[in-house]
């Protein structure tokens, strides 16, 4: 039954499980996979951090927030915030057991603090990603340190530093947009982005989606974008459910195109049936509605209520 598929990759996903939903459509089998919540820690709750964290979380991080200061580690400086630890940073990472798919930025407000922090961090779990800020000088002068300390070479190598792509950032919020750039090309480096591929594009978490799924207080329809060509809203493996009352959740590009689909998909509940559609973004309606895309969509619509 799809509902207890569906509930297996929720439990998988939220103990930190990649898991992965295959469907057979028109003979072809297709795979979802739902990749678990990267984590985010910021080591350091300065000015940048609250920038970072806020476009950390929209990207869909779970975000930790450190910082041994009480005034600087707290909800209300930090909203977005999944976690806030305010403890001295060497025991905090030792507390939050670091990883090989976490991501470490280090942005604390001293020298001595980062050495600290990374000192900690190298003798363990080194995450998938790990920045740390400072100007090019100081921080190769820091990893020399670490270096005759005897941390080795290629650790040392593998620290993003200075932190962030260089997009010429000058203001708090703009190196906190340069940062956030580096964690996205991160997580998806060697990511699949044929858009015929059989192993689906996106492999967000989306819980909130999948959470939907399993309601069965009201029959609800699913959506699955499978195959994109040209230029979409979305990749393949956006999906998202409408239910009876037709309330939906998730998204598979938004505007005129979704919402004609929508209704198809609600036209489908309770039938226990499916079908396929194809979403044209490049004919003259589109034209008239002053879409901006020009590709097409297949859409997986599925009933989920039997």
């Amino acid at each position: 039954m799809i509902t207890q598929q569906f509930a297996e990759i929720l439990n998988k996903t939220r103990n930190h499980q990649t898991a992965q939903w295959t469907v057979d459509i028109d003979g072809t089998a297709y795979t979802r996979m739902f990749r678990p919540k990267e984590r985010l820690i910021l080591l350091g709750g300065g000015h940048i951090a609250q920038p970072l964290c806020s476009i950390a979380a929209m990207l869909g991080f779970g975000v930790t927030v450190v910082d041994d200061r009480p005034s600087f580690a707290n909800h209300p400086r930090f909203p977005e915030a999944e976690q806030i630890v305010c403890d001295a940073f060497t025991h905090a990472i030792r507390e939050l057991d670091i990883q090989v798919g976490d991501y470490l930025a280090v942005i604390t407000r001293g020298h001595r603090y980062d050495a600290d922090c990374l000192r900690t961090v190298l003798s363990g779990t080194m995450p998938m990603y790990l920045g740390l800020l400072g100007s090019r000088r100081r921080t190769i002068a820091l990893l020399a340190m670490l270096e005759q300390e005897g941390f080795e070479r290629d650790r040392l190598d593998a620290i993003h530093t200075p932190i962030g792509l260089d997009i010429g950032a000058l203001s708090v919020q703009e190196i906190a947009v340069s940062i956030a750039a580096e964690l996205v090309q991160c997580r998806r480096q060697g990511l699949n982005r044929r858009s015929k591929s059989c192993i689906l594009t996106e492999e967000t978490f989306a819980e909130d989606v999948l959470a939907d799924i399993l309601e069965r207080d009201i029959p609800r329809a699913l959506l699955l974008v499978y195959e994109t060509s040209g230029s979409t809203p979305v990749k393949s493996g956006a999906f998202m459910t409408v239910d009876q009352n037709f309330q939906a959740k998730g998204t598979i590009g938004g505007g005129c195109s979704e919402s004609a689909v929508l209704r198809d998909a609600f036209h489908l509940i309770g039938t226990g049936k499916r079908q396929c559609v194809t979403v044209n973004m490049s004919n003259d309606v589109a034209a008239e509605e002053g879409m901006v895309c020009g590709g097409q969509m297949k859409v997986l619509l599925m009933d989920l209520s039997q």
